[in-house]
This record gives C-alpha cells, structure tokens and sequence, in this order.
C-alpha cells in the first residue's frame, strides 16, 4: 500500500509539544501542513516553536538552511477545524480526555472527506473507545509517535475493532515515509510500549518498597549490568512521577485492577507531596543535590582462591557455576542463595543477571548467616575480573534478573494476547524505550525456563497474583524440554499407575488428557449433580480437580508423592455444561519435597489457581523401572 502522497496536505490537531512535534515531522517529509488548536493562538506560538527549532538544527549543522525554509514554508497555523477540508490525514494530539477526543473526531467527520484518515496520538486512551461513535471507523486508528517526535523513530500504528486493513497498511507506509520505523498493534490498554514497561518501574518500586536496596543501587545495576541507558528511578523522575503513574493507573484500571500492573503506593505518594521529578525540583532523587553513590563493596584483600570451572563465568547466562570447595558462584535462577545452599556442605553465592560479559558492575548475594570469607571469596574474585561488586540481600530474583524476567513475561503476553509480533514488541521497545535489548528476544536467549522460574520464585515469596505465569508461557517451557523426551513414557506410565488407583476421580468423570514429566492436564465437564441450588458449581469439586491434576504431575517421577498442603490464590464460578480443564506444573523438586502450580481453564479463561506442596513417601508406582 502507499503512503499519502507529499502533495496531499496534513492536519494536526492539538498544539501542544506533541502536536508541534508532529506537525515538524509532517513539513520536513514535503506535506503542507495545517495546525489547529482550539485555543486562541496556540497554533501560530506552536508554529513559531517549529521555525525556532529548525533554525537551530541550521545553526548546529544537522540541517540545510534551503531545507529548514521549506519545511518552514509548508506549515500553517489554522483559524478554524473547517480548514482542515482537504487534508489527506488528520492526526490528533489533544488532551487526554475521552470525550473531548470523541467530540472533535465528530467535528473531523463533518468536514473531511471519505477518503481522509483519521488517527489519534493518544497514549493512554483506548482507539476503540474513541472510535465507538464514528460513523465511519473504518478510517480511524491510532498513530502514537513518542516524544519529542521529530527525533525519535519509533510509531505505532493501532488499528481499533473495525479500523480497514488498508488504512492501517497506508499508515505505516506513511510512517516509513516520514523516516519513522512504525509497529502495528492492536487497541489494548498501553499499546505495546506502555504496557511491556510496566514492569521496568514496578519492580523498581516493589525494591525500593522493601527497604532493602536503595534507588542509586537499582538504577546503577540495571544500567552498569543491565545494560539500560537510565535506572527506572532516574527515568521517572525525568518524565515525571505524575505522567508516569498516570500510565501505570490507566493500564491497571483498563485491566481491571490487574495485579501485575498494580501501581506503586510510593509513587502515588510522590505524587500527592507534588514530588514529580525534576520539574518541581525533585522525585526520587534531591534535584539539587549530588545524587546518592550506589552500594559497592570494598576492595577484598584476600588472597584469591582457586575457583573450578572459572573460564565458564558469564553473568548473562543461566546455566554456569564455579567453586573453590566450600563457595559455588551461581546466576540466578530466581531462588535465594539459601535456598540454594540448603543443607548442603558449600554457601551458594548468587550472581545478578547481566546484559553481557562487557557489563562494569554485578551484584550478588549469599545467605544472611554466610561465613564472612566465603563472601569476600566471591566478590574478590568478581573484583578481579574487573567489576564493580554490589552485595545485595538474599532476595528472590535479586535486581536486574526480576526486573528481565517480568519485563520477558509481559512481552510474551503481549504476543500471545494478539497485540503484535514478536519482533514488532522487541522493536518497539528497543526504539520506544532505549532498551538494550528486545524482551522477547532476551527471554527466548535465557530461555522460557528461567524466566518462568524466577517467576515462580517471586509468587512463592511476595505475590502469586502479580508473577503468575500465564499457560502459553508454561507452554514455551514444555516446548524448550521437548513434547517428547526420553521421559515421556516413564513419566506416563508413573501416572498411569497412579491414575488407576484414584477411583474417587474417575467417578467426578474426570479423565487425564495430557502428562510429561513433572506436567499434566485433566479434564472434567460439570454435570448436573455438580452445582448447587444457584446453579453454580461446588467450589470443593474445582479444588478436586485441581487436586487430581496436582497428583498425576507430582506422581510422574515414579516416587510415590502425596500433598502435604496447599492454597488456592484465586477461585471463579462454573456452571453446569462447563468443560474445564486443569493445568498443573511442577515447578520445584528437590529431595523429597516439591512445589506445583495448577491452573483451572473454563474456554481459555481462568477460573482457579492453586499451588500446592508435595512430599515424597516410600516406593514406586511402577515396579522394576528407575525413578525419572
């Protein structure tokens, strides 16, 4: 599809910053341009600014003098919306306010011709919603630049419900024409990037919640190890804490008060105190003042020891240890070094996740009663690798690896949600944000595993809700071990075995659909004697079913294993015809104790999440076989 022609005209409306911005990027790629804004004035200051802007880029030799006067030729302030008649495309940069929004596209629509395409720049803001009472939403979506528009590339093109495939596709034909690189996405509460970089401030906050790390630590980790051009505290205060939550509450509440998204209770009350960052003179940091230095340990003077395995140290890999005998050098894999260390004769210290090895700064972690040398091991011989050591408390998922993880987690969601494709999520948020590296990309190199184990890690300790792991990405785990691995069978003859003797499940009707290692599905349809007299069905007969799930997954090792307790995080209702189906994952074995996830799906929706404790007792399920 084209793009619109450099001889059809342009509208904006809005002259605000973005609108400026955009109106710019519009008269440098050959359109004529007409700015409205509704306020008296307001478009000719906003045209002045862009002649001010072009005259310095002449002046800092980023532009022709010829090429700044004809850009600055083909813009015009506007005195009425009538004006706009003949513009090929109409963008709108607004307040963001829905029905302000809805009324002036209703103004558009009764001047602009059929073949005008309409688009919003909001951020926030639904394109479905704003389009509700067009009368021709064909032509409609959203055109999101990033701010300041004239020098960042990135735009996303969001085509709403009934936006025409073709007007999309002329959009981002436009969009490349301009020199701007646009990503498609679907109308979703934030987008791609808004709604992906949730996690990269929430995370930050949680830590800073906790009392445990302080802002200048978060921020040096993920910028000196993470690889960030900013720490989110830094960058908060730089857009301001007010813009910032107003995203992170629009995209909660558009989720219905999803706690993967709640926003940060400290960061309302920034808010409330005026503390907005660096506008009114402070944030999280003193505007003023020095900013605070990071927690770096000393120089270790002990001797070095010697480490086994050392040439395979790299921080930006799962997979890696070395030792001296009494200390093992571990990344994280979400759990904590006492967890980890257990009983067992070495202190496991943890190392934080890094972009690469070319990283300036780790942190680690040891348990809280580690021997002193077994620390100062560690981080002297960090220290002699050339990084700055930051030793963190025993925390799950430390800094930059939870903060990977969830940002990870919330690609995949994205892709698997339907709101764009991989590589349009890792562009966006490379060009949007400055990340050092695409999310989806960067959880597919970790792998799924860990990703979904530094989750899980996080669920146990702080908030199931907030890190569950959704089943497609449960899915991408199963996939990396192999739908078919040499334990397949073991494993299903384990359950079976297991299955045969559980009568009390067979009579609910139930019936095993799917087992590999560690993993199973049951299913089961609600009958009639199943509901209650508001036709609504058992509670315990969903915890029964998630029971029996529980069971084949934890039985799959051919070592007997029973519950020895559980919780159920979340329960909705089902009625009788229902076909639900229970997912369980186990995610953590060790010795003779487990954790398992089990997730009860109505069509796709889930209506239960349990997580339960398993423990082993004494013999197999299938005689003659070995454990698997």
């Amino acid at each position: 599809m084209d793009a619109i022609a450099r001889s059809v005209p342009v509208g904006v409306v809005g002259a605000g910053t973005m609108g400026a911005g955009i109106a710019q990027v519009a008269a440098a790629a050959g359109h004529e341009v007409r700015v409205y804004d509704a306020a008296s004035g307001a478009a000719e200051a906003a045209v002045d600014a862009v002649f001010q802007r072009l005259a310095r880029a002449v002046d800092k030799g980023r532009l022709l003098a010829e090429e700044a006067e004809d850009a600055a030729s083909r813009l015009h302030a506007v005195a009425a919306l009538d004006d706009l008649a003949g513009c090929g495309l109409v963008i709108e940069a607004v307040v963001e306010d829905l029905e302000v929004k809805r009324a002036l596209f209703a103004g558009l629509e009764a001047v602009c011709g059929p073949g005008t395409v309409l688009a919003t720049n909001t951020s926030s803001l639904s394109v479905d919603a704003i389009a509700a009472e067009l009368a021709h939403p064909g032509r409609f979506a959203g055109l999101h630049f990033f701010n300041p528009a004239p020098l960042l590339p990135l735009v996303e093109v969001v085509s709403a419900e009934h936006t025409d495939a073709a007007v999309a596709d002329v959009l981002v034909a436009t969009a490349l024409a301009w020199d701007k690189t646009p990503v498609r996405a679907a109308s979703t509460p934030g987008f791609i990037v808004n709604r992906v970089a949730r996690p990269f401030y929430g995370e930050a906050f949680r830590l800073l919640e906790s009392g445990q790390v302080d802002a200048a630590t978060v921020d040096a980790l993920l910028r000196e190890s993470g690889g960030f051009r900013m720490g989110p505290f830094e960058l908060a205060d730089l857009i301001g804490h007010d813009v910032n939550l107003a995203v992170s509450r629009s995209v909660w509440e558009a989720f219905g008060r999803d706690p993967r998204f709640t926003p940060s209770v400290l960061q309302e009350r920034l808010v409330a105190d005026g503390r907005l960052g660096r506008k009114t003179g402070g944030g999280i940091y003193p505007a003023d003042e020095l900013r605070p230095e990071p927690s770096t340990a000393d120089p270790v003077t002990v001797a070095p020891a010697a480490w086994a395995g050392a040439c395979g140290f790299d921080p930006s890999a799962p997979g890696w240890q070395l030792g001296t005998g009494e200390v093992s050098l571990r990344l994280t894999d979400g759990r904590t070094a006492a967890q980890h260390t257990g009983g067992g004769p070495q202190t496991v210290v943890l190392v934080d996740l890094a972009l690469d090895a070319g990283a300036t700064r780790v942190g680690v972690a040891a348990p809280e009663h580690a021997p002193k040398e077994h620390v100062e091991a560690a981080v002297g011989y960090l220290q002699g690798l050339g990084y700055a050591v930051t030793v963190l408390p025993d925390t799950p998922g430390l800094v930059v690896a939870r903060t990977v993880a969830t940002l990870a987690a919330a690609a995949a969601d994205a892709v698997d949600s339907g709101v764009a494709t991989a590589e349009d999520v890792d562009t966006a948020m490379r060009l949007g944000v400055n990340y050092p590296r695409g999310p989806y990309e960067w959880g597919a190199a970790l792998g799924w595993q860990w990703v979904a184990g530094v989750l899980d890690a996080l669920a146990a300790a702080e908030d199931p809700g907030r890190y569950r792991v959704s089943r497609q990405l449960r899915g991408r785990t199963s996939a990396e071990d192999g739908a078919e691995d040499d334990g397949a069978e073991p494993a299903r003859r384990s359950a079976d075995a297991m299955w045969a003797a559980d009568a009390a499940s067979q009579a609910l009707g139930m019936t095993v659909e799917q087992v590999s290692l560690g993993n199973a599905v049951v299913r089961m349809q609600v009958r009639p004697d199943m509901v209650n007299g508001h036709g609504v069905c058992h509670g315990g007969l969903i915890f029964a079913l998630a029971d029996s799930a529980f069971a084949v997954a934890c039985n799959t090792h051919n070592r007997r294993t029973v519950a020895q307790g559980g919780d159920i995080t979340f329960l909705a209702p089902a009625r009788e015809g229902d076909d639900l189906l229970a997912v369980a994952n186990e995610r953590y074995r060790s010795g003779r104790t487990g954790i398992c996830d089990v997730t009860v799906y109505r069509d796709g929706e889930t209506i239960a999440e349990f997580r339960g404790r398993s423990r082993e007792i004494p013999g197999t399920l299938v005689p003659g076989e070995e454990d698997t």
